[in-house]
């Protein structure tokens, strides 16, 4: 009996789901002992990953976050993660990205 790695659950839970997700929700449930920051590691590799096994058929995409104080939009993040504070109004009140593997046709 094989035992799935916290990398092929994450995965599997981004190809079921209905909505993205945000890490800590995937955090949630798989009920997983790992940091947020380790969470956003494995989804690097899982975007490197989902390329490469489904031939480019899949992606990880990602919902980039917000700010909920004036609304700008992290778009130019190169690796997932939640920005500390917002560029333009400097507040900390920043929705955090979600994740979801979906057809890339």
């Amino acid at each position: 009996m094989s035992q799935q790695t916290t990398r092929e659950k994450i995965m599997e839970l981004l190809i079921k789901t209905e909505n993205p997700l945000t890490v800590e929700e995937i955090i949630a449930l798989l009920n997983l002992k790992a940091t947020p920051k380790e969470v956003y590691e494995h989804l690097e590799h899982i975007a490197k990953s989902v390329r490469r096994t489904y031939k480019n058929e899949r992606v990880l995409v990602m919902v980039p976050p917000i700010c909920r104080s004036c609304g700008y939009v992290f778009k130019d993040l190169e690796k997932p993660r939640k920005p500390s504070k917002c560029p333009r109004c400097r507040s900390e009140r920043i929705s955090p990205p979600a994740f979801k593997i979906e057809s890339s046709g």
